[in-house]
């Protein structure tokens, strides 16, 4: 892959942006990158957490500045094309069934705040600066607006979306979009906590528990009850949640937890 640099260890997969010249604002080849890669985690799923950073000074400056010249020219058709296969990569990296895990620093803007958003858990450096910054060049943050509303109240998010105001890490966990900052070496050590305690989980149980909370944001009311007991049903007979209960009453570890 060109513009990412992917690593593995004990089944950690990191994923970081790598174009740290172009402060990782994404273009159609990153875009296409990171729609494959998240795909093709959904084939092998064996991994306990995805941890998604940038390379450089910054997480991600949103959209890149010649991809957004060359839209000046587009018709119509072309643009929605392409702003479809934008969703298409937030949708692959939302619905991506293991934990996402965000490490985001320097300046994160525009569409970087979607990737902020597909995140389950995101750690953000002190100096972080935020801003929804479409407003302010003509257009607005549609794509990555129903991302960002499962995550932040309404209310919030028509402030910074409409004023396109540059924010920092205090508002952006009052937001909900950030939930830890710190200096980077105090949110990396909060990442890696995040994953020694997801290594306590049952891996079954919390890609059910995300497919659920997915589900969820989409469902109509009507069909919650059956799918919110049908989880916790079949959790409750599959192999690890048999193994996890008789583990509780017994007062032992489950199997499956690794070991510290």
């Amino acid at each position: 892959m060109k513009h990412l640099v992917v690593s593995e260890n004990n089944g950690v997969t990191t994923v970081a942006l790598n174009r740290p010249e172009k402060h990782n604002a994404f273009n159609p080849e990153m875009i296409s990158e990171l729609t494959d890669l998240f795909l093709s985690f959904e084939k092998n799923p064996n991994r306990t957490a995805i941890i998604l950073k940038g390379n450089g000074k910054s997480f991600s400056a949103g959209g890149d500045l010649e991809w957004m010249r060359s839209m000046v020219n587009f018709t119509l058709e072309e643009n929605l094309n392409d702003a479809r296969r934008l969703f298409d990569m937030y949708q692959a990296m939302a619905f991506c069934g293991t934990p996402l895990i965000g490490l985001v620093h320097g300046h994160v803007m525009g569409g970087g705040l979607g990737l902020v958003a597909v995140c389950d858990v995101v750690a953000a450096e002190s100096t972080t600066q935020f801003c929804f910054s479409e407003a302010k060049i003509g257009i607005a943050p549609a794509v990555i607006s129903p991302w960002v509303l499962r995550k932040v109240p309404q209310g919030m998010a028509r402030e910074v979306m409409l004023t396109a105001k540059m924010f920092g890490v205090d508002h952006a966990k009052l937001m909900g979009l950030v939930h830890f900052s710190g200096p980077l070496t105090e949110a990396e050590d909060f990442v890696t906590s995040a994953v020694e305690n997801l290594l306590k989980c049952s891996p079954g149980a919390v890609r059910a528990a995300k497919k659920l909370m997915n589900d969820i944001s989409i469902l109509p009311w009507s069909e919650m009850r059956d799918q919110a007991s049908r989880v916790i049903a079949e959790r409750r007979v599959s192999e690890e949640g048999q193994e996890g209960l008789k583990a509780f009453l017994e007062k032992r570890e489950p199997k499956w937890r690794a070991k510290s």
